[in-house]
């Protein structure tokens, strides 16, 4: 069983603690242990523009995004691709029971 273990911030300085449940979370996943604390863990992020998401740290464009109708409800939906009229089009709603996930 792990115990929780005080860390030094290589960014500010600091000591945090790593928890022993966080410990568990970073070796099933094979992670390292942080070299940050939680504090400036977030501030990289947000001075990166991660929201937190898994972006793996690569920098992605804006996907660009269509307006269409839906085909089922008739509201706007917004699609990441340009409809092009030869196959329906449905909003975010009407596609959920649609999908096989």
């Amino acid at each position: 069983m792990t115990t929780d273990r005080i860390l030094t911030c290589a960014q500010c300085g600091q000591d945090f603690t790593f928890t022993a449940d966080d410990q568990q979370y970073h070796a099933e996943r094979g992670y390292q242990d942080p070299k940050r604390c939680p504090t400036c863990r977030a501030e990289r992020r947000s001075s990166r523009g991660d929201s937190g998401g898994s972006s793996g740290g690569y920098d992605r464009p804006q996907r660009q995004m269509f307006s269409a109708t839906c085909s089922q409800c008739g509201k706007e939906a917004l699609v990441p691709f340009e409809p092009r009229g030869d196959k329906p089009v449905y909003c975010s709603d009407c596609f959920k029971p649609r999908s096989r996930w």
